[in-house]
């Protein structure tokens, strides 16, 4: 007989840790299993191998609530974060459900079974599982494939070329002239670990400037938090300052976009060399948070640009040589080695294909109900978190209303919960309200949110905590269909 679960994890990451700890808790009579197709937890924190990879966000707020981030390291590296992801499941029993080589290539609905049907691959071979509740906690792009568009003239360099998404352990760049394609997250990120690796010179190619903010790696007030008062409300304290901090910053951000300017701007020259072309390359013509604004702890790559170890060069493409990179200016670049830190490939759910008896869904044409669930899907939940904030945030609200969901369903005796599919009066608007490059080459593919609640996203936590934690959950736009008694107590 196929196995049934309760609810089937997909994802062994922050979001099905935190799935897994919450349904615990509050739901401890569920069965559950953690569908992870790699061989190991932690999902972007085991994947990612590129020199210097480390959170873009606090630890205080990437950590999870239920597990404090005890030090003052507010920025933390890979290795770092993967050995506390790996403490919260094994010091929670959540490692017991993991299944790993586990990946799903199907989700089927059957509504006359009243149940998903999961196909997986697993050792080679394909093997069924069934599910009460489907939750998709794997992140929002493709594992096996980062995106690295064609450059002409690549068959004709001479040296290395490496995508960050998939990069080689035993890669030499000791003294070698490096050059990193990108100006994101992942290109802020290698160029001075790099540099402190040993690389002779890096410059970041990039066709348009990017917002850079510089905070320090260190929290001060955690440090005093943590010397001054149990650990608890240490953090509680050292959390919270996070997470308003955060906020404050975006909010200001998108309502003076010109005051946060100058200040990015402030904090990059303190650190850059007397009269560097700033305008040409750290300042955007989008307003902040149209795209992410990227994080250098301490300042580190404008620092590494002064001490003429990096630079920076804004143009285009023409072609790779032999040597190096030719730019449309005419300039040319030379290279020993070049990283196309050009961006993720986005995909929804790990790529499995959904179904409803038997026929394909076009995610598309959903639209998401509170940022996780999505119209005409029953049973079914998915994690995603914030793009101008950590992203376990989010992760953790969504888990908490899961689990409140799930709880409701038994009490009242429902089998089944749909999001049901908004008029024509709801504006359908873009699911990320991003314009970067990864989020527009996928929005034919991603399911839409709306232009009212509860189907638009706020990206807003403290919103957030009163729509999601303390909202009801008996809302009209759900669905609920029972075929069994409720429980009585």
């Amino acid at each position: 007989m196929t196995e049934f679960v309760d609810v089937a994890i997909v994802g062994a990451g922050i979001s099905g840790i935190s799935a897994a700890w919450h349904l615990q808790g509050q739901n401890p009579d569920k069965t559950y299993a953690i569908l992870e197709r790699r061989d190991r937890l932690g999902g972007t924190w085991d994947l990612f191998k590129y020199p210097g990879i480390r959170s873009d966000s606090d630890m205080y707020t990437l950590g999870f609530h239920f597990k404090p981030w005890v030090t003052d390291q507010s920025i933390a590296d890979g290795a770092s974060i993967w050995n506390y992801l790996n403490e919260a499941a094994t010091e929670n029993g959540i490692d017991k459900h993991m299944r790993y080589g586990h990946k799903v290539v199907a989700a089927n609905w059957s509504d006359e079974d009243n149940r998903w049907e999961l196909t997986v691959e697993h050792d080679g071979e394909q093997i069924q599982l069934n599910a009460g509740f489907l939750w998709a906690c794997s992140g929002y792009y493709d594992y096996d494939r980062g995106y690295s568009p064609e450059f002409p003239g690549a068959e004709d360099f001479a040296g290395t070329i490496v995508h960050p998404q998939h990069w080689p352990q035993d890669l030499d760049y000791q003294g070698k002239k490096v050059v990193v394609i990108g100006s994101g997250a992942t290109a802020i990120t290698l160029i001075p670990a790099l540099i402190d690796g040993g690389a002779g010179h890096v410059t970041m190619l990039q066709r348009t400037p990017t917002y850079i903010g510089s905070l320090p790696d260190k929290d001060p007030f955690a440090a005093r938090a943590y010397r001054l008062l149990p650990e608890k409300p240490a953090y509680t304290a050292v959390r919270w300052k996070a997470i308003m901090l955060a906020v404050m910053q975006y909010q200001i951000a998108r309502a003076f976009p010109n005051t946060f300017r100058k200040l990015l701007r402030k904090m990059a020259e303190r650190r850059l060399p007397e009269g560097y072309d700033y305008d040409r390359h750290f300042a955007p013509d989008y307003k902040p948070w149209d795209q992410r604004v990227c994080l250098a702890p301490n300042g580190d790559i404008f620092k590494a640009i002064r001490n003429g170890k990096a630079d920076v060069v804004t143009d285009a493409i023409d072609r790779f040589t032999t040597e190096g990179i030719l730019l449309k200016s005419g300039e040319r670049i030379d290279a020993d080695i070049i990283i196309t830190a050009t961006g993720l490939n986005v995909q929804f759910f790990g790529g499995a294909e959904v179904l409803r008896n038997g026929e394909p869904m076009d995610l598309a044409d959903t639209v998401a109900y509170k940022g996780m669930m999505l119209s005409g899907i029953p049973n079914m939940a998915f994690t995603f978190g914030y793009t101008n904030a950590s992203w376990t945030l989010k992760a953790d609200l969504t888990s908490e209303y899961v689990s409140r969901l799930l709880n409701y369903m038994d009490d009242k005796g429902y089998d089944t919960v749909e999001p049901r599919r908004p008029g024509p009066d709801v504006e359908r608007l873009p699911f990320v309200d991003l314009a970067s490059g990864y989020i527009k080459r996928a929005l034919d593919r991603l399911p839409k949110s709306g232009g009212k609640a509860p189907w638009r996203l706020k990206q807003n936590y403290l919103v957030d905590l009163r729509v999601i934690r303390n909202g009801k959950i008996d809302d009209d736009t759900l669905q609920f269909s029972k075929h069994r008694a409720p429980v009585t107590v």
